[in-house]
């Protein structure tokens, strides 16, 4: 027996929900590749990705997801034999580091963990110790998914400027764009990079990069330039060249729409929305944890992101069991553990098109949940996320 109806909603940290208005900007014709009304789509795109990634640097468009993302920034600025210095928080940074090293690129990693962030100042030690300037990158993912971390992005820039080092600061901000601030000039970050699937509140399948003056310098002497991730080629006048071939017309359009809705809610209230949301699941989850057999895997509060939470079951509870439980009983799917993480805990995504019914019918399922499998928990907790929010948005 089940108490689920209709479609699954997806409380996983990708691909996310994508509104209705933003399907319905897709379900439309193609239309002539070579034709005015793509050509200012694609403008109007590049202007607004490089409004969101806070920059008056370039931004570029690519037919790909994230991983793609991550090999156009480094292809376009390293060379094979150069080193870099990634900056473990997680899972991704790391990935992002092992894509570099399969292109033939020497990567450090300045050692962290899956429970807590980059420590800005082990950062600057490390770069100061590096007399020859040997680093030629520096690698951090403003937040992971798999562990549920934030890493401070300005105070990383501090580090590398304080260092008196001439590393380029990279930024997987996948899972931040569109969700938190990201302020890519005044932050000292030289390359970005995202997808669509998350904040942007756009199907999987687009990838987006943003590089500063400084990096489109170090771009001409890079080695490892490959004609479809090439920024100079995609700087060319002819809108071909834009995508390296034919454009993805129906994302374009999608991604279009959900621009539109972030900027007529307003980035800054759509941050507040993120943080609000996210607090809320950690009142809940902080309320079950005094039950002893949950908890939060990011150690310390202000370490936890706004966009996913990761909840760790102690004991040698199976976690897929309550995933399972909230899937078939309810239509509710969380996120797994993935990484160290797997088989330990579940994650529960509140990024991109979301809000508080969302959050609190997830909420709730969880609840329900816990009591189904007598998982020991305190109780409340979808009670504390309704007491969270009832404070904090006015009437």
């Amino acid at each position: 027996m089940s108490v689920r109806a209709g479609r699954e909603f997806l409380a996983i940290p990708g691909p996310t929900t994508v509104p209705d208005e933003v399907l319905r900007a897709m379900h439309r014709p193609a239309v002539d590749i070579y034709a005015g009304p793509l050509l200012a789509l694609t403008d109007s795109l590049l202007r607004d990705i490089a409004r969101v990634f806070n920059t008056k640097g370039r931004a570029y468009i690519y037919i790909s997801n994230g991983h793609g993302a991550w090999e156009a920034a480094l292809t376009n600025v390293l060379s094979r034999g150069d080193k870099i210095l990634v900056l473990e928080s997680g899972r991704f940074a790391l990935g992002w580091g092992d894509n570099a090293r399969r292109m033939g690129v020497e990567v450090e990693v300045l050692k962290g963990d899956m429970r807590r962030a980059v420590r800005p100042a082990e950062v600057e030690a490390r770069l100061k110790a590096d007399k020859g300037g040997t680093i030629k990158a520096v690698l951090v993912a403003q937040i992971d998914t798999a562990s549920g971390v934030v890493n401070d992005i300005a105070a990383i820039g501090q580090a590398v400027r304080a260092a008196g080092h001439e590393a380029l600061l990279m930024v997987d901000a996948v899972a931040s764009l569109g969700c938190m601030p990201f302020d890519m000039d005044a932050w000292g970050v030289d390359v970005a990079m995202s997808g669509s699937q998350k904040g942007m509140m756009t199907p999987p399948g687009l990838g987006f990069v943003a590089a500063n003056d400084r990096a489109r310098q170090v771009h001409k002497k890079a080695g490892l330039r490959t004609p479809y991730w090439d920024w100079t080629d995609r700087e060319g006048d002819i809108h071909y060249q834009k995508y390296a071939g034919t454009p993805p017309e129906h994302l374009l359009f999608g991604l279009r729409q959900a621009l539109d809705l972030l900027f007529e809610e307003g980035l800054d209230n759509v941050f507040l929305r993120h943080r609000l949301l996210a607090e809320a699941v950690r009142r809940a989850v902080g309320a079950w944890g005094e039950g002893q057999a949950i908890g939060f895997n990011i150690i310390e509060p202000a370490e936890r992101c706004d966009t996913v939470t990761t909840v760790l079951l102690n004991g040698g509870r199976d976690p897929e069991a309550l995933r399972k439980y909230c899937n078939q009983k309810c239509g509710v799917v969380l996120g797994h553990g993935i990484g160290e993480l797997a088989g330990k805990g579940f994650r529960v995504a509140h990024m991109g098109h979301v809000n508080a019914p969302m959050v609190l019918g997830t909420l709730s399922v969880i609840e329900m949940a816990l009591n189904a499998l007598a998982i020991p928990h305190g109780k409340g907790g979808a009670q504390a996320a309704i007491d969270w929010l009832g404070a904090q948005v006015p009437a």
